[in-house]
């Protein structure tokens, strides 16, 4: 089948090939991308039209280029905004292969050079992306089993008549689609197919999972039609057929019994530097964020004796010493002897800011760090195209505070009814106590907690750690949502079978890491990317993570230790006053202070205005009076703020995006 010319835009000279022509034009930021299909392989009305609007709202991922590809038919057609990081003169997008496939990528191949000697065949360019067509050429749909990295990509497979998408084991490049009469779009932000939609409404299902968890669960968004291709998935489009994304990999906890405590730390080591190595991999400069917790400590403490120039970022605020975590992150780049850079943020920030966070958001989330990262994101780019991060050390090696909660009561439970020995417990309540000083700030949540009773079934306890809308409950306007039965999909997931049910900590961190996990990733990826930043997360290893799920309990949380085997096994590595200390809070930012103080007026503004008050599910007046209660660190006013100013970006301008299609 002859293709179609592709149209590739990028700053500086032209360059040509046999079927494709390319002008040149200098324009924006960041990688994402985007494709059109109709299902029946009939013409899809201004094809090229729609994805240079998808391009446009995907512009602040890729300043490096920009290209489209349209099949004759006009039946499908693939777009692509290029962050350039490997093979930066030659690795454009769209890009085909000799059997007329044609590709769009979003990520980095940690891997791809050994694939590249292992396919063997001919190359015309350097870039990773061309090694994943080769890939697909040999396994077709198996071919996501080979990769390693982050990645979300879209193939169109000329002799099939088919489109073939894959997102990464762990969701760190994302994907979302939408199918609107017998036309399917895929993108990278969901912003890009708020176009397509003939309304932009909220899904009642998905509302009622950001209520428990502040992120929705499975395939679904808070977008009514659209949909996100969840972490290791894979769809094959076939015309005439329904897509139906399927796994293609899964983590099995299946507890290595036969190792000592040493040979964990020492295979751990070396894991963990193999993988801190393959993600410093590229063409351009790598910075770190570097909060001064573990995880982001110890790959700035890797990374900086791998690269010469490494300088670290952490944001603080100039409010109070517990919203100012730097000192911790000082004490790494002094062992490191590398450059820190800090970026005190402002309540003016904030109010100048929080708009632009949610828009490339797309979705609200549960915590305001995000805020917190946008800016350090912003702070970075100045000088960086990529960063490393420590995202998945605590749902891989057992890092929230609420893992303690959970066992400490299953401790107790163990010891009164005289099963603490029994295997189901992997440390008793006396060894555990020690840890419980890591509590202070969490006495809201235990009392909470607590008041539902006490040793029932963990995954109904565990549930109850989690669940946060009986706090929101008074501010929701139950009566317009529908029965739903959230519960129910969360037992799935916590009782999988690919999690040996003796072990409570693995129930508690699998599910974090199939839900929370990935949402933690839109976070990370948007929040970079906003300003053509690239995030590599180095504890994301696929070998790693299938290692550490190997790992007992016994030894992973030791005595209650969270992170045991990651602090004990890379002790040498910290500085004492991170290894030592009990008291990370994650990314505090004093949202509820300013809410009360210096953004006050900004945020009642917010929150009354007439259409505020006449949302759907929110009584945004009744979130006001609440408000005045809330401690330092509590959600939940961040929570239905974040909610109100995510309708305002999207709902409130669906004219504005469907005038897209019309310029």
């Amino acid at each position: 089948m002859r293709q179609k010319a592709a149209i590739f835009k990028s700053e500086g000279a032209c360059r040509h090939s046999p079927d494709s022509r390319f002008r040149g034009k200098a324009d924006i930021q960041m990688s994402s991308i985007a494709a059109i299909m109709n299902m029946g392989l009939m013409p899809v009305e201004r094809l090229e039209k729609k994805l240079g609007v998808m391009n446009r709202l995907q512009a602040h991922r890729g300043n490096d280029g920009e290209g489209v590809w349209t099949s004759p038919d006009q039946c499908v057609g693939l777009a692509q905004r290029r962050l350039a990081v490997i093979d930066i003169q030659g690795g454009q997008q769209p890009l085909s292969d000799d059997a007329g496939n044609w590709i769009c990528f979003d990520g980095f191949l940690s891997n791809y050079q050994q694939l590249r000697e292992e396919l063997g065949g001919t190359y015309r360019t350097q870039s990773d992306a061309e090694v994943l067509l080769h890939a697909y050429q040999k396994w077709g749909e198996d071919c996501p089993r080979h990769l390693s990295g982050m990645f979300a990509f879209a193939i169109w497979d000329a002799k099939q008549h088919a489109l073939f998408c894959a997102r990464d084991h762990f969701g760190t490049k994302p994907l979302y689609y939408t199918k609107v009469e017998d036309v399917l779009y895929i993108a990278s932000e969901i912003k890009a197919l708020m176009p397509f939609l003939a309304h932009i409404e909220t899904d009642p299902a998905a509302f009622q999972d950001y209520l428990v968890f502040q992120f929705c669960l499975g395939a679904k968004t808070l977008f009514k039609g659209v949909s996100q291709l969840e972490p290791a998935h894979s769809m094959m489009v076939r015309p005439g057929e329904q897509p139906v994304p399927r796994r293609y990999w899964q983590v099995y906890y299946e507890p290595d019994l036969d190792h000592t405590e040493a040979y964990f730390s020492r295979t751990l080591e070396e894991l963990l530097w193999r993988s801190v190595k393959s993600c410093t991999t590229g063409e351009v400069p790598l910075g770190g964020y570097v909060s001064g917790g573990v995880d982001s400590s110890l790959t700035a403490a890797l990374a900086s004796q791998i690269l010469p120039d490494f300088e670290g970022y952490v944001g603080k605020f100039a409010v109070g010493p517990e919203y100012d975590e730097s000192a911790y992150s000082r004490d790494v780049a002094q062992k490191y002897h590398f450059k820190l850079n800090e970026l005190t943020i402002t309540s003016e920030d904030f109010i100048n800011n929080i708009e632009k966070v949610i828009y490339h958001l797309d979705t609200p989330v549960g915590g305001p760090g995000s805020f917190s990262q946008f800016m350090a994101g912003r702070f970075a780019s100045e000088k960086y195209k990529v960063m490393l991060g420590g995202e998945g050390g605590d749902e891989v090696f057992g890092g929230y505070t609420r893992y303690l909660v959970a066992y400490f009561e299953q401790c107790i439970k163990g010891a009164i009814e005289g099963t603490a020995e029994t295997g189901s417990y992997v440390v008793t309540y006396e060894s555990i106590i020690p840890n419980l000083c890591s509590l202070r700030n969490y006495k809201p949540m235990l009392k909470t907690f607590w008041s539902h009773g006490l040793f029932d079934e963990p995954s109904k306890r565990y549930f109850q750690l989690i669940n946060r809308a009986p706090s929101m409950e008074a501010c929701i306007r139950r009566e317009n949502l529908p029965e739903s039965n959230v519960y129910a999909e969360y037992e799935r997931l916590f009782v999988a079978e690919n999690v040996d049910k003796r072990s409570y900590l693995d129930r508690m961190t699998h599910f974090d890491f199939k839900t929370q996990l990935p949402a933690l990733l839109q976070v990370e990826d948007r929040m970079s990317m906003a300003h053509g930043v690239e995030a590599r997360s180095p504890f994301l290893d696929r070998e790693l993570v299938e290692f550490a799920a190997t790992v007992p309990a016994s030894i992973k949380f030791k005595n209650g230790t969270m992170k045991y085997l990651l602090r004990n096994g890379m002790r040498n590595y910290l500085p004492d006053s991170i290894n030592n200390r009990k008291d990370k809070a994650g990314f505090p930012t004093p949202f509820t202070k300013w809410a009360k103080e210096d953004a006050k007026c900004f945020v009642q503004d917010i929150l009354t205005s007439p259409r505020a008050l006449q949302r759907e599910y929110v009584d945004n007046q009744k979130v006001l009076v609440s408000a005045g209660g809330e401690s330092s660190f509590a959600r939940n006013l961040w929570g239905f703020f974040c909610l109100e100013l995510w309708q305002r970006t999207f709902h409130d301008r669906e004219s504005y995006f469907h005038a897209l299609l019309q310029d």
